[in-house]
């Protein structure tokens, strides 16, 4: 009877997606209705939790070192998406280009990067924008007559290197993306555009980047989640989670700051849940925009 059960052409979908959504449930939906449950307590290891309603999220809502959090966190965003898109989409046409030599040398440089520890490469990077006059960074500008800069005590230049950072690790693996898009695209659409006198140009504008359009929101969709959750870059490069006046600090190191070195989890909870909501406003709204709840004729 088991094996007539197991062996059912009905039953056995469920049986393989069985393990999925036992992951699911345990490690997603359990964790994040426990946050959400503990965002609306007051919750300190040694004593008993205390349900305190909104209290926590009315007090983010007043916190200046929250807010600058989250500050830093958008224009981190904003920054390395103004980076990571436009540049390894135009490295990754360059490099599908049939003339293009050396292609595989060129894709494996890319995305080495991404094979190296984030707390190796923030560590290098930290070194390499230290306030030294011998760090690279400085020795560079004093040939141009330029003073050592004190790049990690400054926000401007605090976030020099953490964009420098980002695009170091994360250009490789985004212009696979596109690299796997334009295999998609038929050669046919670009000789006929050839046969019409069309451009390079007019090429990517009219061909390439509209075909594109389902990997741009796929690469934009991951890079906003990437990009409001950071953490360990800024916490490698001012080796720590405590730098000046706040300048590196981000969403998720706060919810760190809060949960793991002061122990208060209920807050930190809440502020775990207000990164999950704003990441879904931001993604819902842009995924909304680019037309993709849309229905296909």
């Amino acid at each position: 009877m088991i094996k007539k059960f197991l062996y059912s052409q009905k039953v056995a979908p469920y049986v393989f997606v069985l393990p999925f959504i036992f992951v699911f449930i345990f490690f997603w939906v359990y964790p994040l209705g426990s946050s959400f449950s503990m965002s609306f307590q007051k919750i300190q290891l040694g004593q008993e939790a205390s349900w305190i309603g909104f209290s926590n999220y009315e007090k983010l809502m007043g916190d200046g070192v929250f807010l600058k959090a989250v500050t830093n966190s958008a224009v981190y965003m904003v920054l390395t998406l103004a980076v990571l898109i436009p540049f390894p989409m135009l490295f990754a046409v360059l490099i599908n280009n049939k003339f293009m030599w050396g292609r595989d040398f060129f894709k494996s440089s890319f995305f080495f990067p991404a094979l190296t520890s984030v707390v190796v490469a923030g560590t290098i990077f930290r070194l390499m924008f230290g306030e030294m006059e011998g760090s690279l960074i400085n020795s560079v500008l004093g040939w141009f007559g330029i003073g050592p800069v004190k790049f990690l005590k400054g926000q401007v230049t605090g976030f020099v290197a953490l964009v420098s950072l980002a695009t170091w690790r994360w250009t490789g693996v985004n212009m696979l993306y596109f690299l796997a898009g334009l295999k998609n695209i038929p050669d046919e659409y670009y000789e006929a555009a050839s046969m019409d006198g069309a451009s390079s140009f007019q090429k990517l504008t009219r061909i390439t980047m509209p075909l594109l359009k389902p990997t741009t929101i796929y690469v934009l969709t991951i890079s906003i989640y990437a990009g409001l959750a950071m953490f360990i870059e800024s916490m490698m490069l001012w080796n720590g989670n405590n730098s000046p006046k706040n300048i590196g600090l981000t969403i998720v190191g706060y919810l760190y700051r809060q949960g793991i070195e002061k122990n208060n989890l209920g807050y930190a909870a809440a502020v775990g849940i207000v990164l999950l909501a704003i990441t879904m406003i931001i993604n819902l709204a842009q995924l909304a925009f680019s037309g993709m709840f849309k229905k296909e004729d």
